[in-house]
């Protein structure tokens, strides 16, 4: 802290405040209190520029300005209206993200302030930074698609649900990488016992998506073999526990024998290596010659032939992602005919307000309670890497390598 500074704090008692029609000023010094927060004092100089004052001090400093001056008590402790944010103003590589500081959002009718502690970094961070992925009309442009944290303010409107200072974990269609995000009520879970508000970032868009690919639009079944592919991602970690959970018997493919041995450790019956084997015959020796009865496919174009070759009758194929191209070239639906095979295509971004509350109403229900540490059949969210904000570059780097096992989680600054 500059001297001079540390004196315009530790000298309150002398009364060393003047009002001013422009705002709050120290008269030892020419500074503004442009703005205050718990811990942090942002005092500006024109010469200087802003000064952030991190002092315990400044919680004595607050409720002395607000004895003596309950009249500007609103400029010497006006609410955080700005927070920061990942931010990039042009499309391209992890470099051009950095933090920014930008408005604070305001809760809607029937929303609630969540006050971010952790969020979480999904391959749709990297496309929609690439320019390849935009943001759901109304949704925020900021990246981060789940959160954890506490209320930290209620809209008008909302249930009686919330209070402030309730820890939750949020589904997001944007926004979740900020200090704060607006979440409708709906949208938010509690975070289950024993778990850390680091595992509780981990949920959300993971496992919401995984339960929604499993039951909601695969109708797994009991008995019934399904081949995960990307296993060792956190989509795929989350998806061979809840196959396991529904009695069905999961198979995993992935790039490495380090990802291969923590899909199997997590429950997978098999797990192939596609650099090395041909995970379709390799599912189809498993199998017996039966093939999978669902395939759940993060890849797309480039496996369609495989996919469509190791599928059972009356299979269920749901593609949610495209990491392998967009394109097909072959008879995709005559192979696909003569099984009698479903494509189904998914994206949970997008969905509207009402299936996402519907989503995370049968979720509540269904599951979170086996993330508690008493719950039976307990899951567990995988962890690889925290971050803090600062390094999001390095996050990103990170997962565009492909060199995670399970999630990538971001510390908010508090």
């Amino acid at each position: 802290m500059p001297s001079d500074v540390r004196t315009l704090v530790n000298g309150f008692a002398k009364n060393p405040l003047q009002t001013r029609r422009e705002g709050l000023y120290f008269k030892e010094k020419d500074y503004k209190c442009v703005r205050a927060d718990d811990y942090s004092l942002y005092a500006k100089n024109d010469n200087r520029g802003v000064i952030v004052v991190k002092t315990h001090l400044f919680l004595l400093v607050a409720t002395y300005i607000e004895g003596m001056y309950p009249s500007v008590c609103v400029e010497a402790t006006e609410k955080l209206d700005r927070m920061l944010a990942v931010y990039f103003d042009n499309p391209g590589g992890p470099e051009n993200l950095y933090i920014k500081e930008v408005p604070k959002p305001i809760p809607g009718e029937g929303e609630v302030l969540l006050k971010v502690a952790v969020s979480a970094l999904n391959r749709a961070d990297l496309f929609q930074r690439q320019g390849q992925y935009h943001p759901p009309p109304g949704a925020s442009s900021i990246l981060g698609l789940e959160a954890s944290g506490y209320v930290s303010e209620l809209g008008p409107g909302c249930q009686g649900h919330w209070k402030i200072g309730d820890p939750a974990m949020a589904l997001l269609p944007g926004g979740g990488q900020a200090q704060y995000v607006t979440v409708p009520e709906e949208l938010l879970m509690s975070i289950p016992e024993g778990l850390t508000l680091h595992q509780a970032a981990a949920i959300p868009e993971v496992w919401l998506t995984s339960f929604q690919l499993l039951h909601l639009l695969g109708n797994v079944q009991a008995g019934e073999t399904v081949l995960i592919h990307a296993g060792a991602s956190a989509v795929g970690t989350a998806a061979i526990q809840l196959t396991r959970m529904a009695g069905a018997i999961p198979l995993v493919t992935a790039g490495s024998q380090k990802k291969l041995q923590m899909a199997e450790k997590l429950g997978a019956a098999a797990g192939f290596n596609y650099k090395e084997q041909d995970f379709c015959e390799a599912t189809l020796k498993f199998t017996k010659g039966a093939g999978v009865n669902l395939i759940l496919d993060c890849i797309g174009g480039s496996y369609w032939e495989k996919n469509v070759n190791c599928l059972a009758l009356d299979g269920r194929w749901i593609l949610y992602g495209l990491l392998g191209g967009e394109d097909v070239s072959g008879p995709l639906f005559s192979k696909l005919f003569y099984k009698r095979g479903s494509l189904i295509t998914s994206r949970l971004r997008n969905r509207d307000k009402k299936y996402k509350q519907m989503l995370v109403k049968a979720f509540t229900e269904q599951i979170l309670p086996h993330f508690s540490k008493d719950g039976p059949q307990r899951l567990l969210p995988v962890l690889d890497r925290v971050y803090p904000m600062a390094e999001i570059q390095a996050a990103h780097e990170y997962m565009q390598a492909n060199r995670n096992v399970g999630k990538i989680v971001l510390e908010l600054p508090q």
